[in-house]
């Protein structure tokens, strides 16, 4: 469902080419790439490999003023041009998307899926649903994953998910070769970024508060030890 959803969402948005040369796109692939590198050396690391099976990462830009980015099941992940004003650089979205991906890995959007279908759709079997109420589905599969103009009446994701994404993106980012130290300053941006008169899309679902900052500081040691950038990035 990730993958046909994704390429409709492509399809009916303007996707910034990483053909033209286009600086942005590029580094949205690069920081894709290695971040997805790290992951597959952490799951091997593991013995987590198998949690990857049917991976098949993709990385696109689109252009859109929302400040916002997302990974949909299967690595499938696009970031909004809206966004790079507040991340300023390329260490800063590695963190986003170390962030976003994990989410994606630790199954969170599948999670307020099944309660979305409870609340909106009885219930209903995930198949059976597709296949009587195809439009509602699609719905509920787009706000799962924060997707879309309605990202403000999704269910937050749980403090623990949070803190999980953020401990566990600091550790992918790190081990991409992305200093996890500028994690503060980024939501530190965020937080800032809130007091406009639009909420930026990605905090409907991120809550940005001095508790989350002080625990990424507290995470800091543990996501250093992960800090390898010059053997990453001899690896690209």
């Amino acid at each position: 469902m990730a993958s046909d959803q994704y390429k409709q969402f492509l399809t009916a948005n303007k996707v910034v080419s990483q053909s033209s040369g286009n600086k942005d796109a590029e580094m949205v692939r690069r920081v894709g790439q290695r971040i997805a590198n790290a992951i597959t050396i952490y799951y091997t690391q593991q013995g987590l490999s198998a949690e990857l099976e049917g991976y098949k990462w993709e990385y696109n830009l689109v252009d859109s003023k929302e400040v916002n980015a997302w990974c949909m099941p299967g690595g499938k992940i696009v970031v909004y041009t809206g966004l790079l004003p507040i991340t300023q650089n390329e260490t800063a979205l590695a963190i986003v998307l170390g962030h976003e991906i994990t989410h994606a890995l630790a199954k969170h959007g599948n999670e307020r899926m099944s309660q979305a279908m409870v609340q909106q759709l009885g219930g209903a079997a995930l198949s059976v649903a597709v296949a009587n109420q195809p439009a509602e589905t699609q719905s509920v599969f787009m706000n799962a994953y924060g997707i879309g103009s309605n990202v403000g009446a999704l269910l937050p994701f749980s403090r623990k998910q949070e803190y999980e994404a953020d401990r566990l993106g600091l550790r992918f980012a790190a081990m991409a070769g992305y200093d996890p130290r500028e994690s503060i300053a980024f939501w530190q941006r965020m937080k800032s970024a809130s007091g406009g008169n639009k909420t930026p899309e990605i905090l409907s679902t991120h809550p940005i508060d001095d508790n989350r900052i002080a625990k990424l500081q507290e995470e800091m040691p543990d996501a250093l030890t992960y800090y390898k950038p010059q053997t990453m990035q001899k690896s690209q």
